[in-house]
């Protein structure tokens, strides 16, 4: 019976996936009117797929999912409130992300730390150099580019730490999450190119998906 609930959930999950990108590659009003359903799709999924688990890390893995939610929502309205709210909603989920991949840096050394900082740091200077984000907005987008790299990082340190094969997923979610991101600035910040928005939806809902098998299977590991 649990097997066939994933199955059904699952499916629904990428019906819809499939109606968003569709939505964004031939420009059709369908890609907003699905998008406020692929994240709590994709958390109802995720909530069969632990079979019940309760847990403070089940806790995490599913307020993430749900203010990627929030900040679909929000970002399918137009201005500068609705960009700044989409933003911090994922900015919040982020936060969830990264306390429940703890496990990875735990235990790390002062020097590693500093390295790993300085690191991070020069990589969100690139990428605001390279996105062309200057005045007000810096500060926020710096805050949250931030944000990404610690996803990231929380991936390449399970992945070199050998903590289980599920840091793979989880580092490739990141990546795709921050590019899928670095997308949404260049657009904001005036660098069009044609089907970008498919290009947006494609690495995001892929990254989101990479993030819930990784969680997902960190989750039960530990269990």
């Amino acid at each position: 019976m649990k097997k066939r609930v994933f199955i059904l959930t699952a499916c629904f999950f990428l019906v819809c996936c499939v109606l968003n990108l569709v939505g964004r590659f031939a420009n059709l009003p369908l890609a907003n009117i699905v998008k406020p359903a692929l994240m709590p799709l994709l958390a109802l999924t995720t909530i069969v797929a632990l079979g019940g688990i309760d847990s403070k890390k089940a806790f995490l893995l599913i307020a993430a999912q749900l203010f990627g939610f929030a900040g679909d929502t929000l970002l399918i309205g137009d201005g500068f409130p609705f960009f700044a709210g989409g933003i911090g909603a994922f900015l919040v989920g982020h936060i969830f992300y990264i306390t429940l991949f703890s496990k990875a840096y735990k235990g790390l050394k002062p020097v590693q730390w500093v390295i790993s900082i300085a690191v991070m740091a020069a990589l969100v200077a690139a990428l605001i150099i390279l996105i062309g984000v200057k005045g007000a907005l810096l500060p926020p987008m710096a805050v949250y580019g931030s944000a990404l790299m610690m996803l990231i990082f929380c991936g390449f340190m399970g992945v070199i730490r050998k903590k289980g094969c599920e840091w793979g997923f989880i580092l490739a979610g990141g990546i795709l999450f921050t590019f899928s991101d670095a997308q949404i600035a260049l657009d904001t910040f005036g660098t069009q190119y044609p089907y970008q928005g498919f290009v947006i939806m494609l690495t995001y809902l892929a990254a989101q998906a990479l993030l819930a098998i990784g969680s997902i299977k960190l989750i039960k590991r530990d269990a």
